[in-house]
C-alpha cells in the first residue's frame, strides 16, 4: 500500500492549479458512497485530485488509486478498503472503476459493511450506476461531470473569478449580468476559441488539440463503448461511419432506412448505435416531447469541439452556434425539437439561436432569440456566449 501512498503524493505535487470545477461545490461530499460520471476527456481524475488536496492536503487518511494498476488483477476492492481503514484511512477515491470486474458488487459490500469509510469513484458516461445496476440501489450519490463552460474556460483565459447564473437569473437580468462582465473582459474575443478547443481540457496542454480530441473519440468507441456495451471490435468502423455521416448532415433529422444501408446493418442496430453514442457522450438527440424509445426527431454532435475535430474545421457556424446553445443549456434543462422555434426548453421556452431575421421582428413572451454577435442584449434578444455561464 505504501507504494500507492507515495504515488498519490507525486500526483498531488504535480496537479498544479486546476480551475476549479463548478460541481465541486455542487456535491454532497458527506455521502459515503459518491459516483462522478463523465465522457473521457472532461477531466475527471484532475477533478478528484483536486478535491483530494484541497480538502486533505497530504494526509493519508485520503488516498487515490487508479484500478487501472495492474495491481488490482489480484488483489480486490473490498480486501483493499479493508486494509486502507484499518491503517487509519477514512476517504478513498477509486478512478477508472469500471476497468475491475464485479466492481459494483464490491463497492456495495465496502458501503454495507465499512460505515466508517467513504469511497468517491470515477467512471465512464456510458457506464450504469443507478437505473439499471441493482447492486447501487439505494447507495450511491451520482453526479455528471461536463467539459468546460464557457465561463470556466474564460476564468481560465482571463485570470477572473465570473460566477454561474441560472437560467431564470440570464433570461431576467441578462442585461445587468452582462453589462458586468464586459466592463472587466470582451467575451465575444474568446468565444470562437472556445467553440474550437475550449470544452476539454486538453487546451491546457501543449499538445495538438485536434488530434487529441480526435484520439479521445476513438478511446470512447473503442474502449468506453465496445467494452461496456460488449461490442465485437470488427463492428468498430460502422460506428465511426455513423458518428461521420451524423457530423456531416448536423442537426441531422435521422432517417434510419437510409442509415442503416449507409453503414449496412440493421434498423435496430442503428437504434442501437444511435444510443451507444449518446451515452458515450459524442451526440446529442432530441425528441418532440419527452424522451422515449422513439427515433429521435434532431441528432447533434455533443459539443462544439467534437463537431469541429470530426469535419476538420469544415463547419457551418449556424449548426456550431446550435451545438454550443445545446450542450450549454442541456447541462441542467430539459431540451426538445420545437415546430415554432429552434429549441424549446423545460417545455415551456422557445429559443431561436443564431437567425438574424428574428433582430428586427418581435418576439412573443416566452420566446428569446440567442444571438452569436451580440455583447449585450436587450429585451428577448439575449447574447449567445451568456449561455456559457449556466455552470
Amino acid at each position: 500500500m505504501q507504494s500507492f501512498f507515495e504515488t498519490h503524493k507525486y500526483l498531488l505535487e504535480h496537479l498544479g492549479t486546476p480551475v476549479r470545477r463548478e460541481l465541486i461545490n455542487e456535491i454532497d461530499w458527506n455521502h459515503r458512497l459518491i459516483g462522478v460520471k463523465g465522457a473521457r476527456g472532461v477531466g475527471k481524475t484532475t477533478f478528484l485530485l483536486d478535491y483530494a488536496k484541497t480538502h486533505f492536503g497530504y494526509d493519508k487518511s485520503c488516498l487515490y488509486v487508479n484500478l487501472n494498476n495492474l495491481y488490482f488483477t489480484e488483489r480486490s476492492i473490498v480486501s483493499f478498503a479493508d486494509e486502507f481503514r484499518k491503517k487509519g484511512g477514512k476517504t478513498l477515491i477509486l478512478d477508472q472503476v469500471y476497468k475491475y470486474p464485479g466492481w459494483s458488487k464490491e463497492l456495495r459490500f465496502c458501503y454495507d459493511n465499512f460505515d466508517d469509510l467513504k469511497i468517491i469513484f470515477s467512471g465512464s458516461a456510458v457506464m450504469r450506476l443507478v437505473d439499471q445496476n441493482p447492486d447501487l440501489k439505494g447507495c450511491v450519490a451520482v453526479y455528471r461531470l461536463d467539459g468546460f463552460s464557457f465561463r470556466e474556460n474564460l476564468n481560465l483565459a482571463t485570470k477572473s473569478k465570473f460566477q454561474a447564473y441560472s437560467l431564470d437569473e440570464i433570461l431576467q437580468n441578462h442585461q445587468a449580468i452582462c453589462k458586468k462582465i464586459t466592463s472587466k473582459v470582451r467575451p465575444l474575443a474568446y468565444f470562437n476559441d472556445y467553440l474550437e478547443h475550449g470544452y476539454y481540457p486538453f487546451f491546457l496542454e501543449k499538445r495538438n488539440y485536434f488530434e487529441n480530441v480526435v484520439k479521445n473519440i476513438n478511446l470512447i468507441l473503442e474502449i468506453d463503448i465496445s467494452y461496456l456495451e460488449q461490442i465485437e471490435l470488427k463492428y468498430l468502423p460502422k460506428l465511426r461511419k455513423l458518428l461521420y455521416a451524423i457530423a456531416k448532415a448536423a442537426p441531422l433529422q435521422p432517417n434510419v432506412s437510409r442509415l442503416s444501408q449507409e453503414i449496412e446493418t440493421s434498423r435496430a442496430t442503428v437504434m442501437n448505435y444511435l444510443n451507444y453514442l449518446k451515452n458515450g457522450r459524442l451526440i446529442n438527440m432530441l425528441y418532440e416531447d419527452s424522451e422515449s424509445t422513439k427515433k429521435p426527431s434532431k441528432i447533434y454532435l455533443q459539443n462544439p469541439n467534437v463537431y469541429h475535430s470530426v469535419m476538420h474545421g469544415e463547419v457551418s457556424l449556424p449548426n456550431m452556434n446550435q451545438t454550443f446553445f445545446l450542450n450549454q443549456v442541456s447541462y441542467r434543462h430539459q431540451v426538445n425539437v420545437s415546430k415554432k422555434s429552434d429549441f424549446k426548453i423545460n417545455n415551456h421556452l422557445e429559443f431561436h439561436v443564431g437567425d438574424e431575421s428574428r433582430l428586427n421582428n418581435p418576439l412573443g413572451e416566452q420566446e428569446y432569440l440567442a444571438h452569436p454577435m451580440l455583447e449585450v442584449g436587450e429585451g428577448n434578444q439575449i447574447p449567445l456566449w451568456l449561455f456559457g455561464f449556466l455552470y
